[in-house]
């Protein structure tokens, strides 16, 4: 028997979508779009580092502003009944210097995410990603270490890590991803989804 990992997507699961939560703060509607409107990650993060550098915008910016932002309303709770229960990462497309004060306020779950690239002047210049595909890569990599991981999430770039496991669940996701993938259990309320995970990990 395997032990049990649990492995959760941060952005709308566990605190609001960071980018669209700085889109609001600095008035610049171009910064909604999300892994939902533009699937190539890419090209997505390209076409934000021209904005910030348009608007002159750097990470001390974004940081002011992510400071202001709380976990969801019961993610903690959820996130401490779930690690007292079984070994939990947070595996996340987001990058380190935005998720540091969101981690401090769950209680420094572990995190593994992306980086970005800083000039001394604090323009965001780049951005390194952790490795290709990294949802799925992480938790195959666990797999490989003789862990069984349960996994959720609530956009496209969670589908892969939530099919590879032993078991997987949707979290407040879209009404078209619901619809498009029946066969996985999707869950709105935090309580359901610990029960979930806490039923799979039997």
């Amino acid at each position: 028997m395997g032990m049990n990992v649990a492995c959760l997507d941060l952005e709308g699961v566990l605190v609001p979508e960071i980018w669209i939560a700085f889109s609001e703060a600095s008035k610049i509607p171009e910064l909604r779009r999300t892994t939902r409107d533009e699937p190539d990650y890419d090209k997505l993060m390209k076409f934000r580092l021209e904005i910030l550098k348009e608007h002159g915008l750097g990470l001390k910016e974004i940081q002011e502003t992510i400071a202001t932002i709380d976990p969801l309303p019961g993610a903690k709770e959820f996130l401490d009944e779930l690690r007292a229960n079984m070994q939990t990462i947070i595996i996340s497309d987001t990058f380190e210097q935005f998720a540091k004060p969101l981690m401090v306020k769950l209680g420094m779950p572990t995190l593994f995410c992306n980086t970005l690239e800083v000039g001394a002047n604090g323009e965001i210049t780049g951005y390194k990603m952790r490795c290709e595909k990294s949802k799925l890569t992480t938790v195959k990599a666990l797999q490989s270490c003789g862990f069984d991981t349960i996994a959720t999430g609530d956009s496209f770039n969670d589908l892969a890590m939530i099919q590879a496991g032993k078991a997987g669940f949707l979290f407040r996701t879209t009404e078209n991803i619901k619809k498009d993938f029946p066969n996985i259990s999707a869950y709105e309320e935090y309580n359901d989804l610990l029960q979930a995970f806490l039923n799979a990990a039997k």
